[in-house]
C-alpha cells in the first residue's frame, strides 16, 4: 500500500505531457484567430518555447523511470503491439513535429498555409498522445485502472492545465481578447467533471477486491488527498479569475502561481492513481 510517490518520474511525464498538449492547442488557436499584430504574434511564437522545454523535462523524467536509461530506445521495439511503445512513439512524434513546426515558424521559414495545416496536425497528435498515454494503463488484470476513469482523468488534466498554461504564455506575450475569457470557463467545467470523477471512482473502489486485498485500502488517504488536490485546483482558479471579475487582467506572476498550484494538484491526483495499482490475483469480486 502507498500513495504512488515512488512513480514520480511517470507522474511528471504524464501530467506535464497532458498540460503541454492542451497548452499547444490553446496557443495555436490563438495564433490562428486572436493575434493579428505582428509584434505580438512574434512574442507569442517565441513564448511557445516554454511548451517544448516542459515537454523535454517530461521526457527526461520518463527516461529516469527506466531501469537503464541508456536503453531507452528499446521501449520502441514493439511499436504497434505494445501500448508502452505506442505511448513513447506518439509522444516523440508530437514533440518532434510540434518542435520542428515551432522552429521553422520562429525562423520565418514556414509558409502560412502549410503552417496552419502543420499546426492542426500537431494538435491532433497531442490528443493522440494523451489517448495513447491512457491506453498504457487500461490493463484488464489491474481492475483499479481498467475503467473509464483512467482516460477521462488523463484528458481532464489536459483540459484543466492546458488552458491555464496557454493563457499564462499568451498573457506573457501581451495577448488580450475576448476569446481568452473562455479559457477559465473551460478549466472550471473540467474541474467540475473531475470532482464527479473523484466521487464516482471513490465509490467504485469500495466494491473492488482481490483475493488478498481491498482496493479502498490501497490508498487509505484517498479522500483527504483528493480533497487537497481539489483545494489546490480551486485556489488556482480563484487566482486566475478574481482579477478578471474586478475588470483587470491577472498578472504573469499570479498566473505562474496558479499554474504551480494546478501542477501540484494534478501531481497529487496522479500519485493516488499510481498508488491504486492492484492486480487481480486469484479472483476479483465486486
Amino acid at each position: 500500500m502507498g500513495n504512488g510517490w515512488h512513480e514520480w518520474p511517470l507522474m511528471v511525464f504524464t501530467v506535464v505531457g497532458q498540460c503541454v498538449a492542451g497548452g499547444f492547442i490553446v496557443m495555436a488557436l490563438a495564433l490562428f484567430y486572436g493575434v493579428n499584430d505582428k509584434a505580438t504574434r512574434r512574442r507569442t511564437e517565441l513564448m511557445m518555447v516554454v511548451l517544448w522545454v516542459l515537454m523535454g523535462i517530461g521526457f527526461i523524467a520518463s527516461i529516469l523511470h527506466l531501469g537503464s536509461p541508456l536503453r531507452a530506445f528499446n521501449s520502441l521495439n514493439r511499436l504497434g503491439s505494445s501500448a508502452l511503445s505506442n505511448e513513447i512513439a506518439s509522444g516523440s512524434v508530437f514533440f518532434a513535429v510540434g518542435g520542428f513546426w515551432w522552429l521553422l515558424t520562429v525562423m520565418g521559414k514556414m509558409p502560412q498555409a502549410l503552417g496552419k495545416i502543420w499546426a492542426v496536425v500537431t494538435m491532433m497528435l497531442g490528443v493522440v498522445f494523451v489517448w495513447m498515454m491512457s491506453r498504457v494503463y487500461l490493463i484488464d488484470t489491474v481492475p483499479t485502472w481498467f475503467s473509464i476513469w483512467t482516460p477521462l482523468s488523463f484528458f481532464l488534466t489536459m483540459f484543466i492545465g492546458g488552458p491555464l498554461l496557454g493563457y499564462l504564455l499568451l498573457r506573457a506575450a501581451g495577448v488580450s481578447g475576448w476569446g481568452m475569457r473562455l479559457l477559465p470557463v473551460m478549466t472550471l467545467l473540467a474541474l467540475l467533471v473531475s470532482m464527479i470523477v473523484v466521487l464516482m471512482q471513490g465509490m467504485e473502489l469500495a466494491t473492488l477486491r482481490s483475493s488478498v486485498q481491498q482496493a479502498s485500502a490501497l490508498v487509505p488517504e484517498y479522500g483527504s488527498l483528493m480533497a487537497w488536490r481539489m483545494v489546490l485546483l480551486v485556489v488556482a482558479l480563484v487566482c486566475w479569475v478574481t482579477p478578471q471579475l474586478k475588470g483587470s487582467r491577472p498578472g504573469v506572476g499570479l498566473l505562474t502561481l496558479a499554474m504551480a498550484l494546478v501542477l501540484a494538484g494534478e501531481l497529487i491526483g496522479r500519485g493516488v492513481f499510481y498508488g491504486l495499482h492492484m492486480t487481480v490475483g486469484m479472483a476479483i469480486a465486486s
